[in-house]
């Protein structure tokens, strides 16, 4: 198995550090290929502008999501997005590794999908969701808590987890077509003692060790909706 593995921790002694050393070395000892982009250490620019394209489609108005396909379609995308968009397309799991900051990614990793996620070879017009252009392929993430476990549940105070990383796990990657699995959590990281921490690390072998049982996350597909996007079922939520 061919896994990309996408790192955003600004320090190199972080716990997402050792997240990604142990989930690279566990993968490796498996039998599997790994390849790291570490955006950090890469200084990738995550600013989607019009300098991304060599050739315009339209030089006077940037519509970035076509101007992506007319690149892609031209061999003219910048080369930083043609190399790592190599990377994930050649990929059969994605893993992304990152604090939970604000609810979300960090700035590097939002403008590293911002970028690399093309419409054209990834999604476009009725091509998301199980018919979008990963389909076949698998994704997750490794993510570093500051939050408590109860905080981040059902019924806690910021709510699930799942409800509050929508945007990633389905609005992202579901949308493009991965098959999305359940995240790992570290909790608390900031506060708890080292040996919890290591304690982590192994609950992190044994998720990864794992991956084929984990049940995928649910997704919409497409079969369930006419071609305007409405329900074709009334009861359908």
């Amino acid at each position: 198995m061919n896994v990309l593995l996408v790192h955003a921790h600004p320090e190199p002694r972080s716990f997402c550090a050792a997240m990604r050393d142990r989930a690279a070395a566990v993968l490796r000892s498996s039998g599997h290929a790994v390849t790291l982009s570490d955006l950090y250490a890469m200084r990738f620019d995550p600013v989607a502008k019009a300098e991304d394209f060599a050739r315009r489609r339209d030089p006077d108005h940037l519509n970035y999501a076509l101007e992506q396909r007319h690149a892609f379609e031209t061999g003219t995308l910048a080369p930083d997005i043609e190399a790592e968009l190599a990377k994930l397309r050649a990929a059969d799991l994605l893993i992304l590794c990152f604090p939970l900051w604000w609810f979300s990614v960090p700035a590097i990793l939002k403008g590293w999908i911002d970028r690399v996620f093309l419409s054209g070879p990834l999604y476009g017009g009725r091509r998301f969701y199980d018919r979008g252009g990963l389909v076949g392929k698998r994704a997750t993430c490794l993510i570093a808590a500051g939050s408590r476990a109860h905080m981040l549940a059902e019924g806690g105070i910021h709510g699930p987890l799942a409800l509050v990383l929508r945007h990633l796990l389905q609005g992202t990657l579901g949308y493009v077509g991965f098959t999305v699995l359940p995240p790992f959590v570290a909790w608390h990281v900031p506060y708890v003692d080292p040996t919890i921490r290591e304690g982590y690390l192994d609950e992190l072998e044994r998720y990864l060790k794992r991956l084929d049982a984990l049940e995928p996350l649910p997704m919409p597909s497409l079969d369930a909706f006419d071609r305007e996007m409405r329900p074709l079922s009334p009861h359908h939520p």
